[in-house]
């Protein structure tokens, strides 16, 4: 009996021993996060973005060789298109980007390099799940950590590679397993309010005054959109209540009525514009737009920049309206104080072959209405106009009142192009009280950019669209609300849910480890094992040498 006593109460001892040994090591821990999933969207017949919503994959860096079945964790700083494809090409389960809390003013390197190349990733149909998310201490540490295990797997020193894969914490990355589905019924709403010129309305040709409000981006909860397109926007919104001080008065209104827009759809080829052109053209007979349309000017991108671009499908022919703006656009550029803006006019033709448009001037101008776009970018292809990067702190609302100083000067002297005819080119009519407001266009900015603006998350209910309805009706008539969706055969977009969710990570250790402890238990057991074979002996013998030392 106490021969088993014995034996037991080492078994017990070894067992505590391995035990201490797990405590020793970095317990598991897990962090809950939110995460935002790429875009996922149909247009015009075509499958965009990841089709995927389900992550369960083990964390790795870019700096692993083996991305396989991994969730490959970056941060915007590392994304390079050659990295994307090595991602896709090796299979990778997930992609987590890390998308810097605070962006500078002006980007440059890494990030401007993602924001040139953000929106290639959508171009196709990408099977993995691909997830964005705002960087924060914690996330920062996962990243650290993750980078040093991968770091660790491919050095070339086995001995350190086998360190590495014993030593190293990963992180098992997971979300829910709910799957996406299209949303049911998706809506897009168009505002429309006017303002009658001098007479009988359907006497008077009309200037129409365009802004597309919603925003896109990799990421449709990412998706601010500050310059693109807030900054029409606001500029709209202001050139609503300066227009409506002039035209107060039957005496003071021009010989124009002028109707503003703020359309829906933006960046999904315009199709809030083109259904509401539908609508005018095609099912109503008394529309505005049936009548004698002057020009059709969209805003788009106004924040930025010591440059304003006329982009035209068509240019203007001579001495007609759309000729005569340009030139009153030409000449306020040349007055102080707004001599160091840069004007040109860009020609683009719409190709019929393309099935994304350029610029929202561009569906008016498919229907034979005269109409541009005025933007500080030179091109459609730059990628200011489409990325999670277009945030508040990006745009400069002093360069966003000049450019709306210089489009309602621009279009009051067009609209008064009789009574202002002998008026000096120096003389300005938006100061004083009825100047433009920078703390109107920054409180409006503020207000735009304190939600994410992706076309799938306006729905016909959303409270910013209800807010502008208000501001129209405080200062237009004829306010209407048009709601577009999309045809139920034949849908011209498809927007999935399950753009936002939770991501679970828990610090794990790899599978070596597991054959790692497995060997030591293993061997601890073995030496208690002879440890209590051999004990007798050992004792018998110490007992012994105790006995001879005594009787010396």
């Amino acid at each position: 009996m106490r021969g088993r006593s014995s034996r037991h109460g080492a078994f017990l001892s070894g067992m505590m021993g391995v035990v201490l040994l797990w405590t020793l090591l970095p317990g598991m821990s897990a962090l809950e996060f939110t995460v935002y999933r790429m875009q996922q969207y149909g247009l015009e017949g075509r499958s965009h973005g990841c089709r995927s919503a389900q992550v369960s994959a083990e964390s790795r860096t870019l700096d692993a060789e083996l991305l396989t079945r991994r969730c490959v964790i970056m941060r915007v700083n590392d994304f390079s298109m050659e990295k994307w494809t090595r991602v896709l090409a090796q299979s990778a389960a997930a992609v987590l980007i890390l998308v810097p809390a605070e962006l500078p003013a002006g980007l440059t390197g890494p990030e401007q390099l993602f924001l040139e190349r953000e929106m290639e990733i959508l171009r196709n149909e990408t099977l993995l799940p691909v997830y964005f998310t705002r960087e924060d201490p914690d996330l920062l540490e996962m990243y650290k950590e993750s980078r040093a295990v991968s770091l660790s797997l491919t050095s070339s020193s086995a001995l350190e590679v086998m360190i590495g894969m014993v030593m190293g914490s990963g992180f098992q990355m997971t979300t829910s397993e709910v799957q996406s589905k299209p949303i049911k019924s998706p809506s897009m709403v168009t505002l429309e309010g006017q303002l009658s010129g001098r007479g009988e309305d359907a006497e008077n040709p009309t200037v129409v005054v365009v802004a597309h409000y919603d925003a896109f981006g990799a990421a449709p909860f990412l998706a601010y959109g500050a310059d693109s397109n807030g900054s029409g926007v606001s500029s709209l919104l202001e050139m609503i209540r300066l227009f409506h001080f002039l035209y107060n008065t039957p005496r003071s209104r021009g010989r124009y009525n002028i109707l503003f827009s703020l359309t829906g759809g933006g960046k999904f080829n315009y199709q809030g514009s083109k259904r509401w052109i539908e609508e005018h053209l095609d099912h109503t007979e008394t529309s505005i737009l049936h009548e004698n349309v002057a020009f059709v000017l969209c805003l788009d991108t106004l924040a930025n920049g010591d440059s304003l671009h006329l982009h035209v499908s068509r240019p203007p022919a001579e001495g007609t309206a759309p000729w005569e703006f340009m030139k009153e656009l030409q000449s306020v550029v040349l007055t102080p104080p707004f001599v160091s803006v840069n004007f040109s006019v860009v020609h683009k033709k719409i190709h019929l072959g393309e099935n994304i448009l350029a610029w929202e001037h561009e569906q008016f101008s498919l229907r034979r209405l005269p109409a541009f776009t005025v933007s500080h970018l030179d091109s459609h292809k730059n990628g200011l106009k489409n990325t999670i990067l277009d945030t508040r702190s990006r745009v400069d609302v002093k360069k966003l009142r000049r450019n709306t100083e210089i489009l309602c000067e621009a279009l009051a002297r067009f609209l008064y192009k009789d009574t202002m005819k002998n008026t000096p080119r120096n003389v300005r009519l938006f100061q004083g009280d009825l100047g433009v407001q920078e703390e109107r266009l920054s409180a409006v900015l503020d207000w735009l950019t304190s939600q994410p603006r992706a076309a799938q998350l306006i729905t016909k209910n959303h409270p910013m669209l209800s807010t502008m309805e208000q501001l129209f009706r405080r200062h237009l008539k004829d306010v209407r609300r048009h709601i577009f969706k999309p045809d139920d055969r034949n849908p011209e977009f498809v927007f999935y849910d399950q753009m936002k969710q939770t991501m679970t990570s828990h610090r794990v250790k790899p599978a070596v480890f597991d054959l790692f402890m497995a060997l030591v238990i293993a061997a601890y057991l073995g030496v208690i094992h002879q440890a209590v074979q051999n004990f007798a002996p050992v004792y018998r013998r110490l007992i012994q040498l105790i006995t001879k030392q005594k009787k010396k």
